[in-house]
């Protein structure tokens, strides 16, 4: 059949009725780049970052080759889930948040790596999990200003997780943050949003879900800090600490009374200079 059909086009001739001519072959699937591991050698990690020429752009830095600006990750908390470790964060310069950071260890804290994409100009500041499967970050737009607060929302236990804003999918800005957060169910969350001084209408919202975060509802709005019926707890098995002396964050857990340093991340990350 193959060559019936070659050479009618040799010939110049139209293809015979009842012979289809093979599509071409379909592009392989690019490989999906894990994210790099980092090994806790019993120094500061250092959380790789390459700052890009967008990166220094949008966060209106003044960079060079002879004068780069520093870099540095800050971590804000931790939380265990069994096995798995999660600490919350973000990278900035010294005057503007760059990315959200979120890392997590499977094995105690001996090797580490991002679940989740780093999120540009924003931060992250609070963890829960509800079961083994279900939990929380909690984040906002931190450049130019504190804006569209949001979680990250994992059913997995950690090992994905998806972005989901609190005044829903607007396109424009809101200011705001998120003061506090709280789920007695997967069904049954809610927090309470900070809008600052100045802020059109009453300065705090209290909002529910019915979703497990997926999507949240105004229920409350005042100029008094509203109370949520409960309020997470913080963890007393878990800390970060940081260490002016080493520079570094301490990721600690607490067995009796003694704390343990199970892992240290360093502070100063690569500067950022315009790329070659």
């Amino acid at each position: 059949m193959k060559l019936l059909i070659v050479a009618a086009i040799l010939l110049g001739s139209t293809i015979p009725a009842g012979f289809a001519q093979e599509p071409p072959p379909a592009p392989p699937a690019p490989t999906p780049v894990s994210p790099p591991v980092l090994e806790n050698t019993g120094k500061p990690v250092v959380v790789p970052f390459q700052c890009s020429l967008e990166d220094i752009q949008t966060a209106g830095l003044s960079c060079s080759e002879e004068d780069p600006c520093p870099i540095y990750l800050e971590l804000t908390a931790v939380e265990s889930i069994g096995s798995r470790i999660l600490a919350a964060g973000n990278i900035h310069s010294s005057a503007t948040t760059i990315y959200t950071m979120l890392l997590g260890s499977e094995d105690g804290g001996h090797t580490w790596r991002e679940v989740a994409g780093r999120i540009r100009g924003a931060g992250l500041d609070r963890i829960q999990f509800l079961d083994p499967e279900t939990g929380w970050a909690s984040g906002e737009t931190l450049s130019p200003i504190t804006q569209d607060p949001f979680l990250l929302v994992t059913t997995d236990g950690g090992k994905t997780w998806r972005q989901r804003p609190v005044f829903g999918e607007s396109r424009e800005s809101r200011y705001g943050s998120i003061q506090q957060f709280f789920f007695t169910a997967r069904d049954s969350g809610s927090l309470i949003v900070d809008r600052g001084k100045g802020s059109d209408g009453d300065r705090y919202e209290l909002y529910e879900s019915p979703n497990a975060g997926e999507s949240w509802e105004v229920k409350e709005t005042s100029n008094k800090p509203p109370r949520l019926k409960r309020t997470a707890v913080p963890s007393t098995e878990w800390r970060v600490r940081a260490d002016a002396r080493t520079q570094s964050f301490h990721v600690e857990h607490r067995q009796g009374a003694a704390w343990n340093t199970v892992t240290t991340f360093a502070v100063k990350l690569a500067p950022c200079k315009p790329p070659q």
